[in-house]
Formats: structure tokens, C-alpha cells, sequence
């Protein structure tokens, strides 16, 4: 079970659906320092995997930065998100991708895709794994035979190596985002409350949570839905995946 302060939430209501968390926190979570980010990271995700061209899934693809940068250098790119608001600013962004409004345990396409990626911590979001192994299931059978995974998150390595304390992160327009994480025994989940204080000395608090995977237990969910010759890296560019590293990033292949 999740931790007890899991954000409440009417019924049948997740904090993933509510997209007063994706409108406010927009601009900081999406400044332009971050979208520009996406160039050298899909410059590094195509060398890691040594994948040239192609059909790409890019699974929760947010407001389009790696879509739109894999459309420019020719990929054909399907980008699929289940937030609205999120979809209509990747919109913004390009009309050379096939933008898709879709719940990703839902989406499936089969044998479509060379390249599939789920970057920025978008994976884990769902209290019952069944859910999260259907997410890896459909990404599975979504690739085309020798087709590519690319998985990018948070650690559990790296949270037990960083802790909990408070984090602050401050923005040009003088705001500052207050990161307080909380970790269940285990380290199994990761519930965050994030406070961003506006220059005006407003508050506005949001919490969500998702589950936290060891490298290991990562490696170990991809191999249960077929996936093989699973690799574990510290960050897109290849560097080691140790305690320290402060990305999970898990390249898998489908086989033939």
C-alpha cells in the first residue's frame, strides 16, 4: 500500500489526472532551460542506443521537448500524454508529431515502433504494479522485433544515497520551489509535497507520489514482460549506474 499521506483525492481520482499540478507548475517544472535541455538528451538517447531512424514512442511525452527534437531530425514520432493541457502546449510546439491523448496502461500499438521512451520519472504512478507491468506489457508489444526501450527516472539508489531532506530550487522571476520528500520503509515509494512560493509571498502546495525502483528491481520488471539484454546506466550518456548516479536509465531490446 501507499504511504499514509498519499494525496487524497476523490474516488477514482489520481493525482496524475489533476492538471492543476501540470497548469501552475508549468512554467518552472517546463522552463526554457529545461526544454532546451532536450536537444543534447536526445542527442544522447539516440547514441546509447545506436538508433538512427525510424518510427519512436515517446510514452508520456509531456509538452513535447524530446517529441518535437526527435521530429526535427527525422524520426517519425508519435508522443502520447494523458494530460490535456500538456498535449495542447506539445501541439504549440510541432505539427510534424502524431500528438495522442491516451492513459498509457491504455495505449498499445503493436509491433509500430524501432525506439520507445519513458523519460523524467514517468513511470510508477500507479498504486497496483499489475498497472505498472501493463504499462511495461504494451511497451513491449508497441516495438517492432529488435525494437528499443528507454527508460528514464529517480532511483532508489540514488534517494537512499541523497535522503529526505528539503530541497529549494530558485527561479529567475524570484519564486522558489520547496522539495520535501518522504520515503516508506523500504525505500519501496516516494511521496513528494512541493510548495512553490511566488513572489508575492503566495503559497501553493502539491503532492503526488509514485513507486521507487532499485536498478535491480527495474532490470527484473522488464525481463518478466520479455524484454532482454536489459542495460543499466547513471544518465543518458552512458555513465555507470551506481548509489551516486543521479538517474536510473534502463535500455532494454525485444527480441526477434
Amino acid at each position: 500500500m501507499y504511504l499514509d499521506f498519499w494525496p487524497a483525492y476523490p474516488e477514482d481520482v489520481h493525482w496524475y489526472e489533476d492538471e492543476t499540478l501540470w497548469t501552475e507548475l508549468y512554467p518552472y517544472l517546463f522552463s526554457p532551460v529545461r526544454m532546451a535541455s532536450a536537444a543534447p538528451q536526445v542527442a544522447q538517447m539516440l547514441a546509447l542506443t545506436g538508433t538512427s531512424e525510424g518510427a519512436v514512442l515517446d510514452l508520456c511525452c509531456g509538452p513535447g521537448r524530446h517529441s518535437t527534437e526527435l521530429a526535427a531530425r527525422g524520426f517519425a514520432v508519435t508522443g502520447v500524454d494523458a494530460s490535456a493541457f500538456l498535449l495542447e502546449r506539445a501541439r504549440e510546439r510541432s505539427p510534424l508529431v502524431e500528438w495522442v491523448h491516451a492513459d498509457m496502461r491504455a495505449f498499445r500499438r503493436p509491433g509500430a515502433f524501432d525506439l520507445a521512451c519513458n523519460l523524467f520519472t514517468s513511470f510508477g504512478y500507479f498504486a497496483d504494479e499489475d498497472d505498472n507491468a501493463r504499462v511495461l506489457r504494451n511497451l513491449y508489444d508497441s516495438l517492432r522485433p529488435s525494437g528499443t526501450l528507454v527508460m528514464d527516472m529517480v532511483g532508489r539508489e540514488h534517494m537512499r544515497h541523497q535522503g529526505d531532506a528539503p530541497r529549494h530550487t530558485h527561479f529567475s522571476d524570484g519564486a522558489v520551489l520547496i522539495q520535501q520528500p518522504r520515503t516508506s520503509a523500504g525505500w519501496t515509494q516516494l511521496a513528494n509535497e512541493w510548495t512553490l512560493v511566488l513572489p508575492d509571498g503566495s503559497r501553493r502546495s502539491y503532492r503526488f507520489a509514485h513507486h521507487l525502483y532499485s536498478g535491480d528491481e527495474l532490470q527484473a520488471l522488464l525481463e518478466s514482460v520479455g524484454f532482454a539484454g536489459v542495460r543499466l546506466y547513471g544518465d543518458l550518456g552512458g555513465a555507470p549506474y551506481t548509489p551516486e548516479a543521479l538517474r536510473l536509465v534502463a535500455v532494454a531490446q525485444k527480441g526477434y
